[in-house]
């Protein structure tokens, strides 16, 4: 037992004769773990841009609530009056009359 854990350590399982069998299991190993490392940076790349995204939705819909407040502000009656005032036109003060139009057969 002794004698294996020096062998080990030692390195002589990589030049005995039965080393090729080793050396494949290593190099199976080794590209097993580039794939497992490319995979992980591939899913942390995907988790930023994830980020990114939810952080540019946020800021377009907060954006669009703004626009709208704005438009619905612009569109109030009491700011079309005044801004209406400014180019010298006033609200009517008899309300619109309903015109029919009837057509005889």
């Amino acid at each position: 037992m002794k004698q294996n854990f020096y062998n080990i350590i030692k390195g002589k399982f990589l030049v005995s004769d039965d080393a090729l069998k080793n050396w494949r299991f290593i190099i199976f190993l080794s590209i097993l773990a580039l794939v497992m490392i490319a995979s992980s940076h591939t899913a942390d790349k995907k988790v930023h841009q994830i980020a990114k995204l939810s952080n540019d939705v946020k800021e377009l819909k907060s954006e669009y609530v703004d626009v709208r407040m704005r438009l619905m502000q612009s569109k109030m009656e009491s700011k079309i009056i005044k801004a209406m005032e400014k180019r010298g036109l006033q609200p009517s003060e008899t309300p619109p009359q309903k015109i029919m139009i009837t057509t005889k057969e």
